[in-house]
């Protein structure tokens, strides 16, 4: 049976570093096998269908894929529609009554510790907010994530230490559900 994943690149094509044009990002899709390749915004958001695999096997050869024909290492994740949608929909935050710029989800590659989040003072950063989800983090950042306190403090290597993360904006995540629901 065919399933259409989401494709989600870490760090490429912000601040100069690790330019993955999407054009060739398709054409390597569809090199591997891949179908209905297609791509979301320059920041890493690709979608395929394929009858094969898992989501780490899928992982595994697009990510060895990626690094030899661009010639540098790039993180990524591939996540399915059912994933992506349980994600959306278990939002803990009132999406539909905030920007989109106000909420994010911070995709991780194995199951948060909740140890490691633990010693974090959510009241000393109010009114930002995180949430754990299934392979996710939810932050709530009211003026954004470019000036969340509580964002900078997330993503830090202590707090990711061993698992691939990468974040999108609730548009973001709502196009993710959208375009692998076919």
């Amino acid at each position: 049976m065919t399933k259409t994943y989401a494709a989600l690149l870490r760090g490429i094509n912000v601040g100069g570093r690790a330019k993955v044009p999407m054009a060739e990002l398709r054409t390597l899709l569809t090199g591997l096998g891949y179908g209905e390749v297609r791509t979301h915004l320059q920041s890493g958001n690709a979608f395929f269908s394929a009858a094969e695999g898992d989501e780490r096997s899928l992982e595994a050869d697009l990510t060895s894929a990626i690094e030899r024909h661009f010639g540098f290492p790039v993180a990524c994740l591939v996540r399915d529609h059912t994933y992506l949608k349980a994600v959306a929909e278990a939002c803990p935050f009132p999406a539909a009554d905030l920007e989109p710029k106000q909420l994010h989800v911070t995709y991780l590659s194995q199951q948060p510790d909740p140890g490691r989040y633990a010693e974090l003072d959510q009241a000393g950063f109010l009114p930002e907010e995180f949430r754990l989800g299934d392979r996710c983090v939810y932050l709530y950042a009211p003026d954004g994530l470019g000036r969340s306190k509580l964002g900078e403090i997330l993503s830090r290597p202590r707090m990711t230490k061993g698992m691939i993360a990468t974040t999108r904006n609730w548009n973001t995540v709502t196009k993710l559900v959208e375009l692998t629901d076919v």
